[in-house]
């Protein structure tokens, strides 16, 4: 189940945000019986990207012994 403050993984790609399946934010709020998630993506420097509302098909949470990569935002 995934909680407030967790961090999740993108299961898709969002072009509107310029995001893509694998980017990982933190859940900073979750919708009624996780019906929906507020979740903040924040590039490496600390800058806040964007915060989406995703549905559960959207993310996915971490899985065991997964690595983040860095690449850049396009413009």
């Amino acid at each position: 189940m995934i909680k407030e403050l967790d961090s999740v993984v993108l299961a898709v790609d969002l072009p509107a945000h310029r995001f893509k399946a694998g980017d990982v934010g933190t859940v900073v709020h979750v919708h009624g019986n996780s019906a929906g998630f507020e979740v903040e993506f924040v590039a490496l420097d600390g800058e806040t990207i964007a915060v989406a509302t995703l549905t559960p098909a959207e993310l996915r949470p971490v899985g065991r012994r997964e690595i983040v990569h860095a690449r850049p935002l396009p413009a």
